[in-house]
């Protein structure tokens, strides 16, 4: 029997190329988006079927996981995916603007995996994905709202993979870097309009950063990122956070390298008694 997978945000992008990659593997798979009608996917071969859900409402998210498990009797894999990015100065951002970067990003994690936790732990198995971001690791200048929604999934991730470890429920994380999708298109949100005010020489230099890093050809695709999923979702191990993307791999390093130096040189101003140095 076929084993499947339920994935959020399947309209483009990571979440079309996931679906792709999980069908091409032989899996059942629940696609979920807010418009069906608009799926890039290939729902032929009795392997793929949309559904709609909303991450932002309850009662849209509890028709999905019932309709999708009415369907094929089981959701051995949860990916969280839906999401998107949110750039500009934390103060030109309106209330509104906040609250919703909030519901999408962090509630609708915790809204899709409450509602599926009672099927895995009854039958005591399943895998939950959730993607977050680089930047749930690392922050960048003006993505401080983005950033905090995407720091929020990978300590909730991190946290629920103790909790449901017992229970034989796996939970891991995905913090890739730059992917090759319309992040900076249609998925991104901005804070500010015109040129960001007094923060428009910030703003130009992330934004002359951000497609540099991109121009460099550091983006990894959709069909990379997915072609990890799957192998987490099949791998397993007991392994939580994983890191993808080459751009992603050398920021982390650098890091590290930038936190040892500092370290050292701490531990040496600590140990020389003034006066003597």
């Amino acid at each position: 029997m076929a084993s499947t997978v339920l994935i959020t945000g399947c309209s483009s992008g990571i979440g079309a190329a996931a679906v792709r990659q999980f069908a091409a593997q032989g899996w059942n798979v629940a696609a979920t988006l807010r418009k069906p009608a608009e799926a890039r996917v290939d729902q032929g071969a009795g392997r793929v079927e949309a559904f709609a859900l909303d991450v932002t409402d309850q009662a849209s998210v509890d028709a999905a996981v019932g309709q999708a498990l009415a369907r094929f009797g089981a959701i051995d894999v949860l990916i969280n995916n839906a999401g998107y990015g949110l750039f500009g100065p934390f103060e030109t951002a309106t209330r509104e603007v906040i609250d919703r970067q909030m519901r999408t990003n962090v509630d609708g994690v915790f809204t899709v995996t409450r509602a599926v936790l009672p099927h895995m732990r009854e039958r005591r198995q399943g895998v939950i994905i959730n993607v977050a971001s680089l930047t749930g690791l690392v922050a960048m200048p003006l993505y401080s709202l983005y950033a905090a929604s995407k720091f929020a999934v990978v300590g909730f991730s991190q946290s629920l993979s103790h909790e449901l470890a017992p229970l034989g429920i796996r939970v891991k994380v995905f913090t890739p870097g730059a992917v090759a999708t319309d992040f900076s298109g249609r998925s991104l949100v901005r804070t500010f309009e015109g040129d960001g005010g007094p923060y428009a020489d910030s703003v130009q230099k992330a934004l002359a950063a951000f497609q540099a890093n991109r121009g460099a050809g550091n983006a990894q695709s959709a069909e990379q990122l997915a072609e990890a999923l799957y192998g987490a979702a099949t791998d397993g191990s007991a392994q939580v956070l994983y890191v993808t993307g080459d751009d992603a791999h050398a920021i982390l390093k650098t890091r590290r390298t930038q936190r040892f130096h500092q370290g050292r040189e701490k531990s040496i101003r600590e140990f020389v008694v003034p006066g003597l140095a």
